[in-house]
């Protein structure tokens, strides 16, 4: 708990604050989908993990994507020597000050704090803005600290692709906020038919031993 207090220490109160005066889109994600689990992880690791980490994830635990260990350290391991370490950004926070303004903030639950839809909607509204120190300006978080670190992707890209490679990434950050939800989901309904047939043997057993009882 103290960790991830600190962690969320390190979220601007301008980013928690920031209100809802642009329309947020519908993120189209969907946690199964292991091949997008997967490609939002390379875009994390190569577009993100610069100066954003997620403390609370260890690399080995990608092989519940299906990936082997062999294939996180040959393709995703960019700042750790390990496949058990967690995936911390190498930046100081008084770098990250001195360069942004603001430490960036870890993005273990950044999914949980904002919501997919606000990430994804804040990571397609970007736009350039000469007045910024970073040349970019966001309709989501205006005179957010942070550029648009996907512009090359969305230059090079159409506008789906981009969308699709947006999607991927913050199914990515949601998985990383919970990456147990949907096995505690299928535990759940497997629970709930355990607990149906139970009643129904139980109930017929009330019904035998009160037959005969007026």
């Amino acid at each position: 708990m103290k960790t991830l207090l600190a962690a969320l220490a390190f979220v601007p109160a301008t980013l928690l604050a920031a209100g809802g005066g642009h329309p947020l889109d519908r993120a189209p994600i969907e946690p199964r989908d292991v091949i997008s689990l997967q490609a939002g992880a390379r875009t994390f690791v190569n577009y993100c993990l610069n100066c954003h980490g997620a403390q609370f994830m260890r690399y080995n635990r990608l092989t519940d994507l299906g990936l082997t260990e062999a294939q996180i350290r040959d393709n995703l391991m960019f700042a750790a020597d390990k496949v058990g370490e967690t995936m911390k950004v190498s930046m100081s926070v008084q770098d990250g000050k001195a360069w942004f303004g603001v430490p960036p903030p870890d993005l273990s639950v950044i999914s949980r704090s904002r919501g997919a839809d606000w990430l994804y909607t804040y990571l397609r509204t970007f736009y350039r803005d000469d007045k910024t120190p970073s040349g970019w300006n966001n309709k989501v978080f205006p005179n957010a600290a942070m550029p648009h670190v996907l512009w090359k992707l969305q230059a090079e890209q159409n506008a789906v692709e981009y969308d699709r490679t947006v999607r991927d990434l913050v199914n990515f950050l949601v998985y990383v906020g919970e990456p147990s939800a949907q096995s505690r989901k299928n535990i759940g309904i497997v629970v709930l038919f355990v607990l149906g047939v139970v009643f129904v043997f139980a109930y017929a057993m009330k019904k035998a031993f009160w037959k005969d009882i007026r």
